[in-house]
């Protein structure tokens, strides 16, 4: 590990790309690393695409596309002798999820005969003890949140808590090469180090939230990667691609994204304050960003997530091109969900609430619906029908019942029987378990430390 010191020129770390198995060109490590990285950070997951993959425990990139990027920041971390942190591994940042990652890294250092000390930081937390915590009153909603029971943190098939930067500085002043972290927040991953150098909080946070995407907060986001040196009056970004550029608008909207309020977000260890940052052209591709503060909490709080089943879901879906239908399309759809409800009451004796169907019309005001601003009449519309129910057979059931409504429902008023197009056949494809997000909530700590576990390994 580099000395600990604060370094008179600053930190530099190289984001390679907003999500690792997202990919990134090879060339822009190599560039990061001649402009002085001192940490190679990434985030390896997010919330964003819904809460399967924290109920089920798995990862939503593909194996091949993070064993890829990982050997690539492996090579550079050994190399340049610089740390590689890895926050929210395997998505959710399950302790499933950093067993996976930590398996790919460690089969690459074979491989490739490299020689790095491990740390993997576990997220996961048991419900009997966040019970205890509940009990104890250092349970609370966040808005708009409820006040939580002791039930629904038993009902979640995984619950994390979200780390600040401590566990991460935690372990590379242990001495681990690289850091493998579970739940972190976003802006963790690449603080750590810049903190246990001696930067200051506010322009460190502030640099953190701006990198967290790699290349958002550039003039073209698919170009991957950006690098910030982070020093005691601010910090200095610019974009890893030649070709793109960091403008002061293009990092000052990047406060804009998952924020309630652009000039503050809260941190586990307080808040980051930006309502007086200058953000300044140093030429055309560099942006220079001063004035930024960190205001620490005066309780440490983490965040948990957790994800609980809330039945089991079959999808089907069919095109409509119909004219007379599309011309009404909202009494069809209206006589196809009643139609369906009778039948459903009349074949399946099943109980109103034990079950449920969402019809949506894809091409007519499948995003917005009823919110939708007078739809014009559309040429087709894909009709996807998803069916929720207390288990797999009945779900299936009910879009079984469901599959000659979606293929010749007529409108009471027509004298022939239309005919749609399945998209499938079979026509229902069954889901599986469906989740859901069941706690927004944080937990009072004495030690940012505490909830989580470190391991160390030599890969």
């Amino acid at each position: 590990m580099p000395d600990q010191s604060a370094p008179p020129d600053g930190v530099g770390i190289l984001v390679p790309t907003g999500m690792l198995g997202a990919g990134f060109p090879p060339g822009t490590i190599t560039r990061g690393l001649s402009l002085g990285a001192d940490v190679i950070a990434v985030d390896g997951g997010s919330t964003d695409s819904g809460p399967h993959y924290l109920g089920a425990g798995v990862a939503k990139t593909t194996e091949r596309a993070v064993r890829r990027d990982l050997r690539l920041l492996l090579a550079a971390a050994s190399s340049a002798r610089i740390p590689l942190v890895v926050g929210s591994c395997g998505t959710s940042g399950t302790d499933s999820g950093v067993n996976w990652v930590a398996d790919i890294v460690t089969a690459i250092c074979v491989e490739d005969g490299l020689d790095l000390t491990v740390a993997k930081i576990f997220s996961e937390q048991r419900a009997d003890r966040l019970t205890a915590a509940l009990e104890s009153g250092r349970v609370h909603a966040l808005p708009p949140g409820e006040p939580l029971d002791a039930a629904t943190l038993t009902r979640c098939a995984h619950i994390v808590g979200m780390m600040g930067h401590e566990p991460i500085e935690q372990a590379m002043r242990a001495g681990a090469d690289v850091v493998l972290a579970g739940r972190a927040t976003d802006t963790a991953v690449s603080a750590a180090f810049a903190l246990m150098r001696g930067m200051p909080p506010g322009p460190t946070w502030h640099a953190a939230k701006i990198i967290e995407c790699g290349g958002q907060c550039t003039t073209d986001p698919r170009t991957g990667g950006v690098f910030a040196r982070i020093d005691q009056a601010g910090f200095t970004i610019e974009p890893l691609d030649p070709d793109t550029a960091c403008t002061p608008a293009s990092v000052a909207a990047h406060m804009l994204y998952e924020t309630v309020n652009p000039y503050t977000m809260r941190e586990p260890g307080g808040t980051i304050e930006v309502a007086g940052a200058r953000y300044i052209a140093l030429d055309e591709r560099t942006v220079r960003v001063e004035g930024s503060r960190f205001e620490p909490a005066s309780q440490y709080t983490v965040k948990l997530e957790g994800a609980a089943v809330t039945g089991y879901e079959t999808v089907s879906f069919a095109g409509i091109r119909d004219p007379q239908i599309l011309r009404s399309i909202d009494l069809w759809a209206e006589f196809f969900t009643k139609t369906l409800t009778e039948q459903v009451q009349a074949v399946l004796e099943l109980a109103a609430g034990s079950w449920g169907a969402d019809l949506r019309l894809y091409g007519y005001n499948a995003i917005l619906g009823e919110l939708e601003q007078a739809p014009a009449t559309p040429a087709e519309v894909g009709v996807m029908l998803l069916v929720s129910a207390e288990d797999q057979q009945t779900a299936t059931a009910i879009s079984k019942l469901a599959n000659p409504l979606l293929l010749h429902l007529p409108l009471p008023t027509m004298n022939y029987l239309p005919s749609f197009a399945f998209a499938t056949s079979p026509a229902h494809i069954d889901r599986g378990a469906a989740y859901e997000f069941v706690l927004n909530h944080v937990v009072d700590v004495d030690s940012p430390t505490e909830m989580f576990r470190m391991e160390m390994t030599n890969a």
